[in-house]
């Protein structure tokens, strides 16, 4: 069995709605985000962007850029608490 939509990251690509266009998609968030309303949960996703799947550019070092957006959040968050 193979990829049931091979095309999907060409026609997310293409879609557009008005001058609003899709950049990034990313599925876990939807699901922390869906179990955090089901459950009463505020929550909070940060994402560490790491491949441009359309150009098949991937990061050299991906650590290094979760290292440096956990790093930003840190010091932004304990800022403002």
């Amino acid at each position: 069995m193979g990829i049931s939509n091979p095309n999907l990251i060409d026609r997310l690509t293409d879609f557009s709605f008005g001058q609003h266009r899709i950049t990034n998609f990313e599925m876990e968030t939807s699901a922390i985000y869906g179990l955090g309303k089901l459950l009463g949960h505020h929550c909070l996703a940060l994402n560490a962007i790491v491949a441009n799947r359309v150009r098949k550019e991937f990061s050299k070092d991906g650590k290094a850029a979760v290292e440096k957006l956990i790093q930003t959040f840190l010091s932004t968050f304990v800022q403002h608490f």
